[in-house]
């Protein structure tokens, strides 16, 4: 029973000692949030091809709606006449890192002009990115709106 114990102990210390190095790792981190912020710059300029090498082609996406658009549906939402962005920017991105997977969360304000109208939108998004084919590509993606 005593080596069980230990047994178990130790797996949950090995465990824990490898989740908190591969959370700190500082390269996998700023990669994380430089594809954010490429996201952010491609959807500003309505750059298709760049938003499709960055999404991985199974991705979830739940948008502020709650709408669950599938890879192709969102692609052809991109279109630069809808609106006007004059800006699409981060306030804040924070990545944790397991091993060939990160999950990036934060704030982004999205500013321009819809149907007109001038628009400011904050939204929260949790992303989550694996490392697969090479490369580091968005699985899922959600976003709410935050309220002022």
């Amino acid at each position: 029973m005593r080596l069980t114990i230990f047994f178990l102990a130790m797996v949950c210390a090995t465990a824990l000692l490898g989740f908190t190095q591969e959370n700190s790792d500082p390269a996998v981190q700023t990669k994380v949030i430089a594809l954010e912020k490429a996201w952010n710059q491609a959807y500003k300029l309505g750059d298709k091809k760049a938003l499709d090498a960055l999404l991985d082609n199974e991705i979830v996406l739940v948008n502020d709606d709650g709408t669950v658009p599938t890879k192709a549906e969102f692609l052809a939402s991109i279109k630069k006449s809808n609106s006007e962005e004059q800006q699409v920017s981060p306030e804040s991105i924070s990545v944790h890192v397991y091993g060939n997977s990160a999950i990036a969360t934060g704030v982004f304000r999205a500013k321009g002009v819809e149907g007109g109208k001038a628009y400011v939108r904050r939204e929260r998004f949790v992303d989550t990115w694996v490392y697969k084919g090479g490369k580091w590509v968005c699985v899922a993606a959600g976003a709410t709106t935050v309220l002022h």
